[in-house]
């Protein structure tokens, strides 16, 4: 097996989410930096070890092909869909970078940002730049616990990680979807506590979830239980993190999610904005828009440091740029889940 990057890991107390656009005609340039991704991560966690610096890197489906032209693409990977509901709208967005940046101390997060850019230069340009933060005991700026249905020890590797199985070519990889929502607190403070219990699905202080015959189908947990014809459940790692600027009042969480297959993450966002036999949508929605949406493949250490060579690996950066990079989001599957018989649930 590769060696996959690392992602299960302890909920850090601060993270640095970047979502890059690459220069066109640069491919080859920002090739050769994501070979050292590694390295300086490690020079910047060597001074601080406990505070476990992690970086993931995740390629976008614009960007998959520019990179590594003549190579396979990850089975999953392709644009996310939008999500037009009834009430509430989920986009997809561009993104051909992600770097997931987090450690216990926000300094190390940053100097790894700052060097990562440094090294990319002009090659590259982040489109967005969230500075995440924890707030409390794991709370979100809704002021629940956040992450407490992560999968934990083997199955939390093997709800993130691509077998050979499955996708032969980039088996120990992994999907990513993130997407940044923006909060209004105030409609959510005018809430009482057993209301904003109800549209959570669990208890705000002690984090317990409600009974099934109690908790309310329209509930933002009801609504995130995927399982297939077997009646399996499919987990999906979660790391989110609240971030906000008081002075422009923008407060929000962004989720990110990491699952071997992307389309279980898919059903739950579907189940969220276009809604199920027994809810319209999710209701935490009439608090909390999405704004940006982008879904990145995960590649395995040893394809980002070493990719193997392919037919189109000596093309001339940029071949085919008068195509669209980004393509149009209605082109994009239908965000069904594509596990067993539940394909046919969309």
């Amino acid at each position: 097996m590769p060696e996959s990057q690392v992602i299960v890991a302890e909920p850090s107390a601060a993270g640095i989410f970047l979502v890059l656009l690459i220069a066109p005609g640069r491919e080859s340039d920002v090739r050769d930096a994501l070979t050292e991704v590694g390295g300086i991560r490690r020079s910047v966690g060597f001074r601080v070890p406990e505070a476990k610096l992690g970086c993931v890197v995740g390629i976008g489906s614009a960007a998959w092909d520019r990179l590594y032209p003549g190579l396979p693409r990850p089975a999953g990977l392709h644009q996310l869909p939008v999500y037009d509901g009834p009430v509430h709208h989920a986009p997809s967005t561009p993104g051909d970078l992600l770097f997931h940046i987090r450690a216990s101390r926000m300094d190390l997060c940053f100097e790894l940002a700052q060097r990562l850019t440094e090294r990319l230069g002009d090659t590259a340009v982040v489109i967005d730049e969230i500075h995440g933060f924890r707030s409390f005991d794991e709370r979100d700026l809704l002021g629940f616990v956040d992450g407490t249905e992560n999968p934990e020890g083997d199955g939390a590797l093997e709800a993130v990680t691509v077998t050979q199985a499955e996708d032969p070519g980039f088996a120990g990889s992994s999907y990513v979807v993130v997407q940044k929502y923006l909060h209004d607190l105030t409609a959510w403070d005018a809430l009482s506590t057993e209301a904003q219990e109800r549209v959570i699905g669990r208890t705000k202080l002690s984090d317990i979830e409600m009974a099934d015959e109690v908790k309310p189908p329209d509930s933002h947990i009801a609504l995130n239980v995927i399982e297939d014809e077997h009646g399996d459940e499919h987990d999906i790692m979660r790391f989110n993190l609240p971030f906000g600027a008081v002075g422009t009042r923008e407060f929000g969480t962004y989720f990110i999610g990491y699952a071997k297959d992307p389309a279980v993450i898919e059903q739950m966002l579907k189940n969220m904005f276009c809604g199920t036999d027994a809810a319209a949508h999710d209701r935490i929605l009439d608090f909390s828009t999405a704004v940006t949406g982008i879904l990145f493949a995960v590649p395995t250490v040893d394809w980002l440091e070493d990719p193997p060579s392919g037919p189109g690996s000596d093309a001339v950066d940029g071949a085919g740029a008068g195509e669209a990079s980004h393509p149009d989001p209605g082109d994009a599957p239908d965000g069904s889940l594509g596990v067993g018989s539940l394909r046919s649930a969309s």
